[in-house]
């Protein structure tokens, strides 16, 4: 599956549409097209006359090779700056077994994968990278005949792409959170077909972050889609449309939750409906508080569980000011979720307890309830807004992150295309540098052979 546990995903995990695959339809025209010529050169015995071949000048006589047979030395590589944490490899890997080869004259596809040398990085590796084309690290390689493989070039970058933008960005987010969980929100901003690749993803850089940091943060999902690959399923709370069919009674909507769902999911309380964060989170606070007391004095403990309020969730839009914020005139400072509310909640939350008209033996349990409610904070997150938060020492346990993990800008440096080039052909059974100007075969202590 990863570096973190040298195994890798079998093929039935993706569920690729292999027969599509084989025929082109999710590559570039051009990859089909070079494939047909190449396969009817090689049927009409085609040999290289080579004038202009760039062999003459390395002393090789072109003259006489089966073109439509070139055997190549291919090598897959990202330039994003300064790395990449690589992720999608095992999906390209699948792709290559699944869809090497050719169809013959009679319409059969003849697999000719064990023909091919492989060699992969692990999903998880880190490739550095210092804007050098000539220095790249390839995180795969592929030597065998051209024309069996091409039509792969176009899906393998793109699994390669996407699934090590996301995990790079969310690496980038975990570093930033210092060690806070982060959670996985961005499944609305997509298509859902893409929700098994980004979850695995998140998941991989979670691992690298506690690989790195020594941590044990744990991944959470949205979806159950989201986990597919590796074995998670989506959690969650309620969202914003639940409190509007309980007419924006927020408490009762809570307790309603904790009564219906299993205790195991955590409580989190969406307190921005009303834009009165304070106000909600204490009513909430109280209301299940009061019955997880009430449960407990009549002895049914297990029960009693279902009412432990986890935390809240600050999801403020980025346009208003919550009520709670006194505006300073300054609309990053007053909007949205800032720094000033979360201090706001934090401190409500803590001395909630303080006018709780409960018996006496219950008031130290009653604080330790309030104080050990965590605050999420959702709403335009992305590395540089939870930097700031953990500069500032911004008392949020958790952030929810969506659309900033997928971004992928050049501008803002979360660019992480992925390219694939021939930089060797066969000659004579020999190998020969035959990179484009601007190219070079490099080398990656981090490639494993793939049987």
């Amino acid at each position: 599956m990863s570096l973190f546990n040298g195994r890798r995903l079998p093929d039935e995990v993706f569920k690729l549409d292999v027969e599509r695959m084989r025929r082109g339809w999710y590559s570039d025209k051009y990859f089909e097209n070079v494939g047909r010529m190449l396969a009817a050169l090689a049927r009409e015995g085609y040999r290289l006359r080579g004038e202009y071949s760039l062999l003459r000048e390395r002393g090789i006589d072109p003259a006489g090779l089966d073109v439509g047979n070139m055997v190549v030395e291919m090598q897959w590589f990202t330039r994003r700056k300064p790395f990449a944490l690589v992720a999608g490899v095992d999906k390209a890997l699948s792709m290559l077994r699944q869809c090497t080869g050719y169809f013959d004259e009679a319409g059969h596809f003849i697999h000719t994968y064990e023909h091919l040398e492989v060699e992969a990085v692990q999903d998880g590796v880190i490739v550095p990278y210092q804007g050098d084309p000539m220095d790249v690290r390839p995180v795969l390689k592929v030597r065998g005949r051209y024309r069996d493989f091409a039509l792969l070039e176009t899906p393998t970058l793109g699994a390669l792409s996407r699934g090590s933008r996301i995990a790079t960005n969310v690496y980038h987010t975990l570093v930033a959170a210092r060690g806070k969980p982060v959670l996985f929100f961005p499944a609305r901003f997509d298509a859902h077909e893409v929700q098994a690749m980004d979850g695995y993803a998140y998941e991989i850089a979670v691992e690298r972050f506690n690989y790195d940091y020594g941590k044990r943060l744990t991944p959470y999902v949205s979806t159950d889609a989201q986990g597919d690959w590796w074995g998670g399923a989506g959690g969650g709370t309620v969202p914003h449309a639940v409190i509007a069919c309980f007419t924006g009674d927020l408490p009762e909507a809570m307790l309603a939750f904790a009564a219906t769902i299993p205790p195991h999911i955590p409580r989190i309380a969406l307190v921005d409906f009303r834009n009165d964060s304070v106000s909600d989170s204490l009513a909430t606070a109280r209301a299940m508080f009061g019955r997880h007391m009430e449960l407990l004095e009549a002895g049914l403990g297990e029960e009693a569980r279902r009412y432990i309020l986890f935390g809240v969730r600050l999801d403020t839009s980025e346009s208003v000011r919550d009520v709670s914020v006194p505006p300073l005139g300054d609309r990053t400072l007053d909007c949205g979720v800032n720094p000033r509310l979360v201090w706001i909640v934090r401190e409500a939350l803590n001395r909630a307890w303080e006018s709780w008209d409960i018996p006496e033996r219950w008031r130290e349990s009653a604080r330790d309830y309030c104080r050990n409610i965590r605050i999420v904070v959702s709403g335009g997150f992305g590395p540089e807004k939870i930097r700031r938060f953990e500069e500032l020492g911004v008392p949020a346990d958790i952030y929810g992150v969506g659309s900033s993990l997928l971004s992928n800008c050049s501008t803002c440096g979360t660019n992480t295309d992925f390219t694939a080039d021939v930089v060797r052909v066969q000659v004579r059974g020999e190998w020969v540098d035959m990179a484009k100007v601007g190219r070079r075969a490099c080398e990656n202590p981090d490639l494993e052979r793939v049987s």
